[in-house]
């Protein structure tokens, strides 16, 4: 078994969401040799030789188009690969050709005797970390998906805005499916430690029922306007693929919304998705419990079974 070499991540798929996570992951100074791999050689090739020509700018580091057998001792293995979402298509419109893209290149990962983290970042990301899970036989702490760690990124920076505060000093969470069924979790938002509603108060918004049903709406369809407008989404992923590569190669012990397969909390079990968990060098170390009030329960519980009538057409 090859040694885990820490400082080597490689991407599966170099469309805008890989591409721009390596720019990011370059920019970083986290790794010191990056892999691209795509069906095209030539895309990951010329990906990396652009990306590359920065590297006077940056830190040194190693970046390169290669293959499968260059993946074995790689720290952490991101898989964007996959058809995109076009304007009009749901996530879950997605899940028939991703899941068939995954049947192709999961076993690839598991027959090198990969050691490391497999963070799915392709959409329907839940979907595609339960069917990683199954087709890769690694053990489910080491296989998760980048979930809603974004939407709960795009959920602080619009609070940050709406209350004219640095959006890190929001402490919010989208859970659930990352897509049409996720919900905010209000009950448990605070702004460093300050109810929410308080904070609200202080700052002159005493209209809270409807501020926050536009807001939730606002995090939720943020990803539909942006493509839209531009056709694709991938600063904001590529920024929050950065982040959970940072806490798992310093081993941060950071808590994010990633997508795991759930066994039994809020009564949710056999399907993949987004719950705080504590993300450090060996993955997920543990989910942190957190407080829902029953209405978010029960909705919580309905976006898995959304999740489950997927799973169940899906030939795992």
């Amino acid at each position: 078994m090859e040694k885990i070499n820490v400082r080597k991540a490689a991407i599966i798929g170099c469309g805008f969401v890989g591409s721009a996570s390596a720019f990011a992951l370059m920019q970083s100074g986290l790794f010191s040799e990056l892999v691209l791999i795509d069906a095209d050689r030539e895309k990951a090739e010329g990906e990396a030789l652009d990306i590359s020509h920065g590297l006077p700018f940056a830190k040194p580091m190693q970046i390169y188009a290669g293959s499968y057998d260059d993946i074995s001792d790689a720290a952490v293995v991101i898989v964007t690969a996959g058809a995109g979402q076009k304007p009009g298509e749901t996530r879950l419109d997605l899940v028939k050709k991703n899941v068939g893209i995954f049947k192709s290149i999961i076993p690839e990962i598991a027959k090198r005797k990969f050691d490391g983290i497999l963070l799915i970042v392709a959409n329907p990301v839940d979907i595609l970390t339960y069917a990683a899970v199954k087709l890769s036989g690694l053990p489910e702490s080491r296989v998760f998906g980048s979930g809603t760690v974004l939407d709960s990124a795009r959920l602080k920076y619009i609070l940050g805005e709406h209350l004219g505060v640095d959006s890190r000093s929001v402490h919010a969470f989208i859970l659930g499916e990352h897509g049409d069924s996720e919900i905010a979790a209000w009950s448990s938002a605070n702004v460093s430690g300050v109810p929410l509603n308080r904070f609200c108060e202080m700052r002159g918004h005493f209209d809270h029922q409807s501020a926050m049903e536009r807001i939730a709406d606002d995090v939720k369809n943020s990803a539909y306007e942006i493509i839209n407008k531009k056709k694709a989404t991938y600063y904001g992923i590529a920024m929050s693929v950065r982040r959970i590569c940072e806490a798992i190669v310093l081993n941060q012990k950071s808590i994010f919304p990633v997508s795991t397969i759930q066994h039994g909390n809020f009564g949710i079990a056999d399907v993949a998705l987004s719950m705080p968990a504590i993300v450090g060098k060996d993955g997920i170390e543990a989910h942190v419990p957190i407080s829902l009030d029953e209405k978010e329960t029960k909705a919580l519980q309905d976006s898995a079974d959304a999740l489950k009538e997927v799973i169940a057409t899906l030939d795992l």
